[in-house]
């Protein structure tokens, strides 16, 4: 299988997902796969790791909603890496990212009596 990123259909995939279950499963690990392999081979390696690592990351998990959340930490904690090394290769100062702030409305709910 060859992976082409230009002929993905989100709506097929999607259908194949709720449909059929275990046949998305093997054409994600099919493309997943054929995009490693055309990959060039100075990289494989590592890609093979990364994978790995987000498969596990996704077999913890216990929702799909959980998979995402850990799959986009390990994706900002990467950012975060790269960030620090352009940075310095820039030689630019490395200042600590404000953290968001945390806010949430607190919604009143009534005793069951």
């Amino acid at each position: 299988m060859e992976f082409n990123a230009e002929d993905f259909d989100i709506d097929e995939w999607q259908r194949l997902a709720v449909e059929d279950p275990q046949a998305f499963e093997r054409r994600r690990e099919a493309a997943i796969r054929a995009a490693i392999e055309q990959a060039p081979p100075e990289h494989q390696a590592r890609l093979l790791r990364l994978q790995s690592r987000i498969d596990l990351e996704r077999r913890r998990a216990k929702t799909a909603l959980g998979a995402t959340v850990r799959l986009q930490s390990m994706m900002w904690e990467r950012f975060a890496a790269l960030r620090a090394a352009l940075l310095t290769l820039t030689g630019e100062e490395q200042t600590p990212a404000e953290p968001a702030p945390r806010t949430a409305k607190v919604l009143q709910f009534r005793r069951a009596k």
